[in-house]
């Protein structure tokens, strides 16, 4: 057991985050997301929703404020334009959780491809459409 460590997070998905650099980023992804097909590891967290990882996750990971975006969500194939529903409660967890880091909507194959070059995937069991959010990692300042 350990304190202070986000309940969700369990050995491999730890071990995962723990192994991030600056400028590396990871994927959740919802349940219809090509997790095993695009490349990159794949830490299932089956049975758990996308807005439940994304913040257990940020609880512990900071977001890349060298670059020019460090959040991104996938864009609806039917509508660009509107942000779907889960994207603007990932919104409120980057803000709340990360700082003031906007989450750039992607299309559907920039997003896939973005993907391919993650260094790993979390599948979670969400089942909004749309639950998907890239991640980019930051650095710890010294203390």
């Amino acid at each position: 057991m350990l304190r202070g460590i986000h309940p969700l997070l369990g050995p491999d998905l730890l071990h995962a985050l723990r192994s991030l650099g600056h400028g590396d980023e990871l994927v959740v992804a919802d349940a219809n997301f090509p997790a095993h097909s695009l490349g990159p590891r794949v830490v299932r967290l089956d049975g758990v929703d996308a807005v439940s990882a994304v913040d257990a996750i940020l609880t512990h990971l900071p977001l890349d404020t060298f670059a020019d975006a460090a959040a991104f969500r996938m864009a609806s194939v039917d509508d660009p334009a509107t942000v779907p529903p889960i994207c603007e409660v990932f919104a409120d967890l980057v803000q709340r959780l990360a700082g003031p880091f906007p989450v750039v909507g992607l299309d559907r194959f920039a997003f896939y491809e973005r993907a391919r070059s993650a260094a790993f995937i979390v599948a979670t069991g969400e089942r909004r459409l749309y639950g998907n959010l890239i991640l980019k990692t930051g650095v710890l300042p010294p203390e």
